[in-house]
């Protein structure tokens, strides 16, 4: 079982809880593609792992996830929340919480939290670019590195706020699904 690494303040009994230690999922929810990346369990480094086809009728991208999270052991799944530069709520807002809904049923009990991605695959292109691989070489993998800025971002935000990173479906995007 996952030890405890930083207090987090419980909102609802006014006592602690704890950031537990173990290894963390990134999730990049693209129209066409879904990247993964994971971390290590003491949330050094984030790796990517796989560049998804978006599968919505069969749900093989949400099955590889939760797979993937139950393996790994992971102790949450961070999925990056798209919105626009003013921080408003987009398309793909409403797609990305479908996205974590799902998944958020099928690890009955792993953490699912969104956390906001704004210019995430911007960062992942500049970062592929400056290593000299073009956008069009580099499409396979463009996912995945997204998914790992994310994670990265949820990992800083971890330790910077001694507290889990971003927020729960129910703390606020409910109205989203429909």
């Amino acid at each position: 079982m996952a030890d405890s690494l930083a207090p987090e303040a419980d909102s609802e009994g006014g006592g602690h809880v704890f950031v537990e230690r173990g290894p963390r999922i990134g999730v990049d929810v693209g129209k066409a593609r879904v990247g993964v990346a994971k971390s290590d369990p003491d949330r050094v480094m984030a790796n990517p792992v796989a560049t998804l086809p978006r599968d919505k009728k069969q749900r093989t991208d949400l099955r590889f996830i939760a797979d993937l999270a139950r393996e790994y052991e992971a102790v949450c799944v961070y999925v990056g929340l798209p919105v626009n530069l003013g921080g408003e709520h987009t398309p793909s807002t409403k797609d990305a919480v479908r996205f974590a809904r799902g998944l958020e049923r099928m690890l009955d009990g792993i953490r699912v939290r969104l956390v906001d991605e704004r210019l995430s695959t911007v960062s992942a292109q500049r970062q592929l670019h400056q290593a000299g691989r073009s956008v069009k070489s580099s499409r396979s993998v463009i996912d995945q590195a997204a998914a790992v800025e994310i994670l990265e971002n949820a990992l800083d935000a971890e330790k910077r706020l001694d507290s889990w990173a971003g927020k729960t479906i129910a703390d606020g995007y409910n109205g989203l699904i429909v």
